[in-house]
């Protein structure tokens, strides 16, 4: 199977529900050129590599224009970018700005301290299953949590989810390749320019409300910040504020879902958990392994002539890096198509790693240890209805649209 068909396959929604097969095949060569221009970069150890390169640029503005297009990716000319999309010094700066209000070193107890918070969300979700014997895990669980904690964490009231539910979505598909015709490409751009403007013109007026009332959020914190970086611009905070609404919850939903649906089938797994509720941390870290929330990372360009794994990536060529490739990558994890909780040496690309290593991982660690801890002790033999369930058509980020469980009743 050449390359081509593998970047078309990785990308089909047909393969969204076991893309596995398609990264080992791609793994023989550990470096490919697809005809449209991107190098595939599907080993563990040159991912690692890559992500630590300062020669690779994450700032989408050294995407050539031919990357762009096919990426459907173009600059929001009345924002700048987000930290993630840019390199150092710029990168360094913004992201220590969002980091003061949110961890280390300045809030070092922020997430620590949410641990009760988001016990008592977990459980008032489940109580809600009472009297019923079957749930969608999305709808009723693993959407509602996230987007509760980090509508909370911002400062966005959550009965405005409504309205950024549907900017979220259309925002994170615009992270796959723009398919179809010039005429649907052009319809997807148009619905991808609308939900950032409409999302930019909602923030900029929440980010104006806590200027003028602050509130213990990291909106009224972001704006009232005046450390040794100075402080955002109103549009910085506009840009940085989105991206951690969208990225606070949309990852987090995968990491749920895909856990719930490992351990349902994985019974003998689901029965230690529940006997062991301290497993969740090792367990939480090979979910992140087996099936990342994030599959791919398909915006890198080389700023220098890089030569690895015998391959020369010339400068400014596209690069994509396969995190949950390098994750099942057997050179560099025993047994990978294994899930094995206790698994030694995780060092999993689950979050990434380098510079732009997940922002949020802390917090969607411990929400998902809380969650599937809780789900698994008081829901009562609980069941798939559906196996495969229906996938989320993004590619990058994996995960179950629905997942229908069944179950006998609840504990306390």
């Amino acid at each position: 199977m050449t390359s081509v068909a593998l970047l078309r396959q990785i990308t089909d929604y047909a393969h969204r529900a076991d893309p596995y097969p398609l990264y080992a095949e791609l793994r023989k060569t550990p470096v490919v050129r697809d005809e449209a221009g991107p190098y595939l970069v599907s080993t563990y150890w040159e991912i690692h590599g890559l992500l630590h390169d300062p020669r690779v640029s994450s700032d989408a503005r050294n995407l050539s224009a031919e990357a762009a297009e096919f990426l459907g990716q173009e600059e929001d000319p009345n924002l700048p970018p987000t930290f993630l999309r840019l390199d150092p010094p710029e990168h360094d700066r913004l992201r220590r700005l969002a980091m003061r209000p949110f961890g280390p070193p300045h809030s070092p107890r922020r997430v620590f301290d949410m641990r009760g918070e988001l016990g008592e969300i977990v459980s008032g979700l489940i109580d809600g299953f009472r009297d019923r014997d079957r749930i969608d895990l999305v709808d009723d669980f693993s959407y509602p949590f996230p987007v509760t904690v980090i509508c909370r964490l911002l400062g966005v009231p959550r009965e405005d989810e409504a309205h950024f539910h549907g900017w979220a979505d259309t925002l994170a598909a615009g992270l796959d390749p723009v398919q179809g015709t010039p005429e649907e490409r052009e319809t997807q751009l148009r619905a991808i320019r609308q939900a950032r403007a409409d999302l930019a013109t909602y923030l900029a007026g929440l980010i104006e409300e806590r200027r003028r009332a602050p509130r213990d959020d990291m909106l009224s914190a972001m704006a009232d910040d005046h450390g040794p970086d100075g402080r955002m611009s109103p549009l910085e905070m506009i840009s940085t504020s989105a991206l951690l609404l969208i990225a606070g919850h949309e990852t987090t939903v995968n990491l749920i879902t895909n856990g719930m649906l490992t351990l349902l089938r994985n019974p003998d797994v689901l029965q230690r958990l529940r006997d062991n509720p301290g497993l969740a941390v090792p367990l939480v870290e090979e979910l992140l392994r087996f099936e990342p929330p994030v599959q791919l990372l398909p915006q890198r360009t080389t700023l220098a002539d890089i030569d690895i794994a015998g391959t020369l990536i010339p400068k400014g060529a596209s690069l994509w890096l396969l995190l949950a490739s390098g994750n099942r990558d057997p050179q560099r994890f025993h047994d990978p198509d294994r899930f094995i909780p206790e698994r030694p040496d995780n060092q999993h690309l689950g979050f990434g790693s380098g510079i732009h290593n997940c922002f949020g991982a802390p917090l969607a660690r411990l929400e998902a240890q809380i969650a599937l801890t809780e789900l698994v002790r008081r829901l009562d033999n609980p069941r798939l209805i559906d196996d495969p369930p229906p996938y989320r058509r993004n590619a990058v980020l994996r995960g179950p649209r629905h997942l229908p469980i069944a179950f006998d009743g609840l504990t306390s």
